[in-house]
């Protein structure tokens, strides 16, 4: 049985660049080093802060606080605006450094964050730590940033392990000592967890997870239904997930834009989208893909999250049909007189794009205009940049509409 079980034992690491976005800007300009920084959109009434440095941090400031406060608590601040691009070339480079050690490497959108399923390759790279160490050293040298890396059985225990150690450390938690190392946290620490479980934990006298842990799933089941297994289960660290290589099955185009100003107008809104199905699209043909379903993702100005899908049988990278499915999306996911803070695009579903051509030539003669016309505004974007042309309504740099 123990056999058994040492068989299925994994070994992940989970990399953590504290404050990525402040890390990566700091790379850029040394004289940033030493001074509280602050990321956040800047010429906006209704900023609020994106990421933030260890000494702001210390002085109060928090993500998703609004700029002004912000400033006021931490008054030496530096500020300056998300540079979007930039934290995912730092991302890239990151994941190329850690690919060297493993082909099952899973990471965030932009956000320092990095799994990687290092079970079984002791034989090539040494012991797990041995590899934590040595890419630590690596991203200080080649990359300037100075991660912090867990090693746990699984995710769940490594990203655990992380929130403790910010925001320089290494934890380690080997085999067996899973329930052990929880049990002392509080439940806040477990991922996965909403604002309303955490108040029914707190309601219910649950603020340890060793305390969680000596429930049964009957006993969970009353209180939280359906999610009864997923609280037994975190909290013996127990989590079978997989860590997801990144391939053409399961990678996502993904685009974001973050209001300067939280915003309900319909216009502004449905331009925001308009861009992102341009930029998705232009991806998506310069990959030779298609996509079958669209995600709109928002969130409102008081945190709250709401996801809403379109699909299309046959996949598209056409603007034109993009955007028709994204605003379908939209319509569904836009519920709410509240603000919006910000709005996602992600295609996913994605497969080649088929080179097969149509029995019947003359009934594509729609599509073959449309596919002219997309060739065309590529070859301008290439050229001229992205945001030279689009389709419907799109934002200017100025916020003015086109």
């Amino acid at each position: 049985m123990s056999q058994g079980f040492r068989a299925r034992e994994r070994t992940v690491l989970h990399f953590n660049v504290a404050d990525f976005a402040v890390a990566v800007e700091r790379v850029e300009d040394c004289r940033l080093r030493q001074r509280p920084l602050l990321i956040a959109p800047l010429q906006a009434a209704r900023a609020v802060v994106y990421d933030m440095s260890e000494e702001a941090y210390r002085e109060g400031v928090r993500k998703g606080m609004p700029l002004r406060q912000a400033t006021r608590i931490c008054r030496g601040a530096v500020v300056l605006p998300p540079r979007a691009g930039l934290y995912h070339k730092a991302m890239l480079a990151f994941f190329k450094e850690l690919q060297g050690y493993s082909p099952l490497i899973e990471c965030g959108q932009a956000d320092g964050h990095f799994f990687a399923d290092v079970t079984g390759t002791h034989r090539l790279y040494g012991p797990a730590p041995d590899i934590g160490w040595r890419v630590r050293r690596q991203a200080r040298t080649g990359l300037g940033i100075n991660p912090i890396w867990t090693l746990g059985t699984s995710k769940l225990v490594a990203k655990v392990a992380s929130r403790l150690v910010k925001p320089v450390g290494e934890y380690i938690v080997t085999a067996g000592e899973e329930e052990a190392f929880l049990a002392p946290l509080p439940v806040a620490v477990l991922p996965g967890l909403s604002v309303r479980e955490l108040e029914q934990l707190r309601h219910f006298q649950l603020t340890t997870i060793g305390a969680l842990a000596g429930l049964s799933r009957h006993q969970l089941m009353v209180p939280f239904g359906s999610r009864c297994d997923y609280l037994h289960d975190i909290s013996r660290g127990i989590d079978d997930t997989a860590v997801c290589r990144p391939s053409t099955a399961t990678a996502t185009v993904d685009y974001e834009h973050i209001f300067a100003d939280d915003s309900n107008d319909q216009e502004e809104v449905e331009g925001v989208v308009a861009a992102l199905v341009s930029r998705a699209g232009s991806s998506l043909r310069g990959r030779q893909q298609v996509a079958r379903r669209i995600g709109i993702w928002l969130r409102y100005s008081d945190g709250g999250p709401v996801i809403r899908q379109a699909s299309c049988k046959n996949g598209t990278s056409g603007d034109f049909l993009l955007n028709t499915m994204a605003l379908a999306a939209l319509q569904r996911a836009w519920t709410r007189r509240t603000r919006i803070r910000s709005c996602r695009l992600v295609c996913d579903r994605l497969q080649r794009q088929s080179p097969q051509l149509r029995l019947f030539p003359e009934q594509e003669g729609r599509e073959l205009r449309e596919k002219k016309v997309l060739t065309a505004m590529d070859a301008l974007r290439s050229r001229f940049g992205h945001e030279v042309i689009g389709i419907g309504r799109r934002i200017a740099k100025g916020g003015r509409q086109e």
